[in-house]
């Protein structure tokens, strides 16, 4: 019998399909539907699915349609999902450094220093660390001021604090409450501690392993590490003022609230956007222009080797300084006195476009499937379920079983699609050792 290690692509999709099958028989059984009888197929499906790739779509009313053990289901799913995400992700990295040459492995170590240090065992350790530490700090804040401010008995405000900070961390996005956290807009005590835990989960272990080693040293920090967190801070500031000059006056979101709950919603809605799934104002109201500009930062979405979705914030700055340097007739691509390697830029532009091509025949498919629901609200929806996101303009739940399990399918090629692409075209690069007569095709 042949050793499933020698397709190690393969390993990222085989584990989330069996962890959705299984988290679909699970949320079928009675014990977890609050009302008499099992959930439907379709209904336990796309909430396993959901789950386990850490979106946060529902076709559901989450609080009041599962039962406390539904609730504990969908935690331990998205903490499966979430932590299999970061341990499968430096499974294959490791997978793939050892086919490289020496040449590339001691690139790859120069890089990457410390982040692996080609120990497995440790790395998961670290991962496992990191998520227990973060999400028993968000779940404290949360307890105390759930139990003080609102009156919630001891063992409730801990349950919830727990539930909402594993959901945050994973980037996973359930809600124990109907709007989300639309009623905790104006709450800084909930909304930032969830806001800080979603970044963390989505920038990266890779990146967080470097930066607390090297916090004081931004010129030592390695290319990915640097895309990463200016990319973050780029992208975050520009939905941040988007979403609050857009919004301002929109008497469906922003505008009733006075201005330091404006700030703090906007900034919490950025984060979310990218990657968390919560939702702090009510998402269909928002006008035409907001839409556009989250789909497109969903479309983006958090950090490689993170819990966050969409093609990844590295994937679309390398792109960028792929056109810069053409526009300027520069004949290598240069990050900081480093030198991109031109395999590296083919992979993102295969996976850009892949999503593209995604995202575009899934709205196409979601439209032909239903009736009635605008362009944008499709193209919302389906770049929401590719990206992992879990944002909804409240369409979900009225779609037919038919477009519910193409948005299970978006979801699960979006969370598996680009660590599997990117593996396999990595494993599969080949060096031949003749070339071909060059040939300028007319492009433009």
């Amino acid at each position: 019998m042949r050793s499933p290690w020698r397709y190690p692509a393969r390993i990222v999709p085989l584990a989330f399909l069996g962890a959705i099958l299984l988290g679909t028989g699970l949320m079928m059984l009675p014990a977890a539907r609050a009302e008499p009888g099992h959930a439907p197929l379709v209904t336990a499906l796309f909430t396993a699915a959901s789950a386990v790739c850490v979106t946060g779509l529902s076709v559901v009313d989450t609080p009041t349609y599962w039962s406390t053990f539904g609730h504990v289901l969908l935690t331990v799913l998205s903490q499966i999902g979430g932590f299999g995400i970061m341990t499968l992700a430096t499974l294959l990295s490791l997978l793939v450094s050892r086919r490289l040459g020496l040449r590339g492995r001691l690139l790859a170590q120069a890089e990457s220093a410390g982040l692996t240090g080609g120990n497995l065992g440790g790395v998961l350790l670290r991962v496992a660390g990191v998520m227990v530490v973060s999400e028993a700090a968000i779940a404290a804040v949360l307890t105390v001021r759930f139990w003080l401010a609102y009156d919630y008995s001891l063992g409730r405000a801990l349950w919830e604090a727990i539930f909402h900070a594993v959901q945050a961390f994973n980037n996973a996005g359930f809600a124990l409450y109907p709007d989300s956290l639309v009623r905790f807009v104006a709450d800084p005590w909930i909304c930032l501690p969830l806001t800080f835990g979603v970044l963390a989960g989505s920038i990266g272990f890779p990146v967080v392993f470097e930066l607390v080693r090297e916090w004081r040293k931004p010129d030592a920090w390695s290319t990915h590490t640097r895309l990463t967190v200016w990319g973050t801070v780029l992208l975050s500031g520009f939905g941040f003022l988007t979403f609050l000059v857009f919004e301002w006056g929109n008497p469906g979101t922003l505008g009733p609230l006075g201005t330091p709950a404006k700030m703090l919603a906007a900034f919490t809605q950025d984060v979310m956007t990218r990657s968390g799934g919560f939702n702090t104002v009510d998402l269909g109201h928002t006008y035409s222009e907001t839409t556009a500009v989250t789909t497109a930062l969903m479309f983006i979405g958090g950090g490689s080797a993170s819990t966050a979705g969409g093609i990844k914030i590295t994937t679309f700055l390398l792109l960028a300084y792929v056109i810069w340097a053409e526009l300027r007739g520069e004949p290598d691509v240069v990050i900081h006195r480093r030198r991109i390697a031109e395999e590296t830029q083919r992979q993102a532009l295969t996976v850009a476009l892949m999503g593209v091509a995604l995202v575009a025949s899934g709205t196409l498919a979601l439209d032909a499937l239903t009736d009635g629901v605008p362009f944008d609200r499709a193209l919302f929806e389906v770049t929401s379920a590719f990206a992992t996101v879990g944002l909804s303009t409240g369409i979900t739940a009225s779609l037919p079983p038919s477009a519910q399990v193409l948005l299970v399918v978006l979801m699960y090629v979006g969370r598996v699609g680009t660590i599997t692409v990117g593996t396999a075209i990595a494993l599969n690069t080949r060096r031949r050792h003749y070339r071909y007569p060059e040939e300028r095709p007319l492009v433009g």
